[in-house]
């Protein structure tokens, strides 16, 4: 399963790793456009539409599936085949929110198969973007709960209906008036029934908890989070990795604050 990606700009020299970029829900690969605006001169960057999403929008048979962690890890399989397929060796992985935590599975998952070619794709680092690393067992079943009530209204209500409520949970406070309906206008164009597909299969009620395996892996691995988006602060304060606080930006930094995201990610890059 192959899914929509688009290249941009150009390595400086042969020996740069790939930038490959994971938006989150409801989101695509032009969301990073802002960013990558900045860093096309002299590195080569990838976006990646997940399942449901973008121009992947109907690319979600394999996503719905029952198994414990079927989404993620056929978002894994998926990920590692379009890479191949672009032809890519050393990549650096960015992932938003949902796409962070597709990327923290992604990243374990190599790890863990001892199995892989040394041929493919070579993961060289990681940058997470509010992503949350797993709930405890107690948690996940109100959570699954939570994401079914989300998922039916997607599927079954008008989409601009659903977003006016979807922006106002408590991890958007960050953003004004203004900000929230652009958002809603902007996320109008989405397909209600693979956004809904895509948020069960890959709920954080099916995610297994990551943190314990991101603090082993030996590539390095660094967090970012808002100064305004609480609860992601409070988790990365906790969790042992790498992190920066991005100064006057909520949740989504990369769209508030996207030439601080992309110093933080030249700096993390060395």
């Amino acid at each position: 399963m192959l899914l929509y990606s688009e290249t941009f700009g150009s390595k400086a020299n042969a020996n740069q790793p790939t930038l490959v970029f994971l938006h989150g829900l409801l989101g695509n690969g032009h969301d990073w456009r802002y960013v990558i605006g900045q860093l096309a001169a002299t590195q080569q960057c990838i976006t990646i539409d997940l399942p449901g999403h973008g121009l992947s929008a109907f690319v979600d048979a394999e996503m719905t599936t029952a198994a414990k962690e079927g989404g993620f890890d056929a978002f894994h399989q998926a990920l590692n085949a379009t890479l191949i397929h672009r032809g890519v060796s050393d990549y650096v992985l960015i992932g938003y929110s949902m796409g962070a935590r597709l990327a923290m599975y992604h990243a374990c998952a190599l790890a863990a198969d001892l199995s892989s070619s040394s041929n493919g794709p070579r993961l060289i680092k990681v940058l997470l973007e509010g992503g949350h690393f797993g709930l405890p067992s107690a948690e996940r079943e109100p959570r699954y709960q939570h994401d079914q009530r989300w998922a039916a209204r997607f599927a079954q209500q008008p989409l601009i209906d659903v977003l006016q409520d979807w922006y106002q949970q408590s991890v958007f406070t960050s953003l004004t008036t203004a900000q929230r309906q652009a958002l809603v206008t902007k996320r109008s164009d989405n397909l209600g029934a693979g956004i809904a597909k895509m948020m069960l299969a890959t709920s954080l009620a099916k995610q297994p908890q990551l943190l314990p395996q991101l603090q082993q892996l030996s590539v390095p691995v660094h967090y970012l989070c808002g100064e305004h988006d609480t609860k992601f602060r409070d988790l990365a304060a906790a969790c042992g990795l790498a992190v920066t606080v991005i100064d006057n930006a909520g949740h989504n930094i990369h769209i508030e604050q996207p030439v601080a995201f992309t110093t933080a990610l030249l700096a993390f890059l060395g």
